[in-house]
Formats: structure tokens, sequence, C-alpha cells
């Protein structure tokens, strides 16, 4: 793709959403927002009654379930080389201390971090040859 294609300010599909159009849900929310009251009272009734649907719902506005992949994680042993701390990281997982999602989640952290210091160190060591070369960039 050439550099120009866009032009700044003009929309790659000239034909989609016009600016400022509502989506679906917000529509939607409109349409509910005036019996919200009669509604909740109506889940309410629901759950007290049995419905194990509303009841979840219910209990999810009440209690909102945390997201595992929202909540810290702690691991001892996260420190030392990248095999040390990936090792540190199954470890823990195999103990039951995380769970696999909460592993996975860790171990995609250290390796985006292991891409950070090796871009930090190639940026370093180019910086050292042009100054050893007197190139310029």
């Amino acid at each position: 793709m050439s550099s120009g294609q866009f032009k700044k300010g003009q929309s790659g599909n000239p034909a989609g959403k016009p600016r400022g159009a509502k989506d679906k849900r917000t529509a939607l929310r409109e349409l509910l927002q005036p019996r919200a009251a009669e509604l909740v009272e109506k889940a309410v009734t629901l759950a007290l009654a049995g419905d194990t649907t509303a009841l979840r719902i219910c209990i999810d506005r009440i209690i909102p379930t945390i997201k595992a992949k929202d909540a810290p994680i702690s691991i001892s042993g996260l420190s030392g080389s990248l095999a040390e701390q990936g090792q540190a990281v199954l470890s823990a997982m195999a103990a039951g201390i995380i769970t696999p999602d909460e592993s996975n989640a860790v171990m995609q952290a250290i390796a985006a971090q292991v891409r950070i210091v090796e871009a930090d160190e190639l940026e370093k060591r180019i910086a050292a040859l042009e100054a050893q070369h007197g190139s310029k960039s």
C-alpha cells in the first residue's frame, strides 16, 4: 500500500454509517428506558418465583462477576531468567494457584516484555554502531 492512498479527513468507506447515527443497542436502550423500573420489578418477581434465568440476571447485577483476566494475579518466584519466570508460571498453574487462562495471560505479558527489551537492546546496538562508524540516521 503506497502512502497517500487515503487522504486525511476522507472516509475509506463513504457509503458507511453516517456520523451521529445511533446503533441498534442505543435505540433499544432508549425504548426500554421509560419502562426500566417496571422491567426490573418484573425480573425480580420472576426471580423470586423461581425463574433461574431472571435470578441469574438479578444476582449478576447485585454481585458482578469478576473475570479472571481482570483480577490481580500473585505468583511467587517470578524473577530471574526468562526460562525461570516461565517455569514459575507453569508451576503455579500446575499447583492450582492460577488458572490456565491466567497462566496464558502472564506468559503473554512476559513475551511482550521480551519484545520490548529486544527492541530496546537493538536500538542501543544500532546507536553504538552509528556512533562508532560516524553514521547519522
